[in-house]
């Protein structure tokens, strides 16, 4: 199959061709792993009842989330769980989503109030916080240490056994929730 691409660009490849070499070329346990988060998903949206095809209630969210903690297993499921505690502490008015279903991903945690706040991801390595709004927070603290360059977005990123200065945190949080709510009340003023 290596052969048939050589001499091609990318831009010559179809998307769909492209998908079927990546298949083609994932190892198999990591094959298997990707149908069984299918599979959980399908699982727990049939348990939960949504279709996944709109927004998941809240209840539902919280469900997918306390599951995706419960997959993880290891220091990354204690870390989510941990920053998902602080960022209730900090606003016990956020709201828990569920967003960004497909078929290669169950989903994302996602925190609102007034508009998306953070987003919890895991990967191998690191439990990662996307801020929408980071780049116009104060962070004095520099807490901030990954999506530094961009002029939205701000993330934290937490490796295996690092901790987070938590009253930071929460300051964060609340900040988040500030430009968000102020964002919002713009909005509603711009249309009177």
């Amino acid at each position: 199959m290596g052969s048939r691409l050589v001499g091609l660009s990318i831009q010559k490849i179809h998307p769909w061709r492209l998908l079927a070499f990546r298949a083609a070329a994932e190892p198999q346990e990591a094959s298997l792993r990707r149908l069984q988060v299918m599979l959980n998903a399908a699982k727990l949206a049939a348990r939960v009842g949504t279709d996944m095809k709109g927004p998941v209630p809240m209840e539902s969210a919280s469900a997918f989330i306390d599951q995706k903690i419960k997959e993880l297993g290891d220091w990354r499921g204690k870390t989510l769980a941990h920053l998902r505690q602080l960022i209730h502490d900090a606003d016990p008015d956020i709201q828990e989503e569920w967003k960004w279903v497909k078929p290669a991903s169950p989903g994302t945690p996602v925190w609102s109030h007034d508009g998306i706040v953070c987003t919890g991801e895991s990967y191998k390595q690191v439990v990662k916080l996307t801020f929408a709004r980071g780049a116009s927070i104060e962070d004095p603290k520099t807490l901030f240490n990954s999506s530094l360059e961009g002029n939205v977005r701000r993330a934290i990123d937490l490796r295996e056994g690092e901790k987070i200065n938590e009253a930071a945190f929460k300051q964060l949080i609340r900040a988040a929730v500030a430009a968000n709510s102020a964002a919002r009340a713009q909005r509603v003023a711009r249309k009177k």
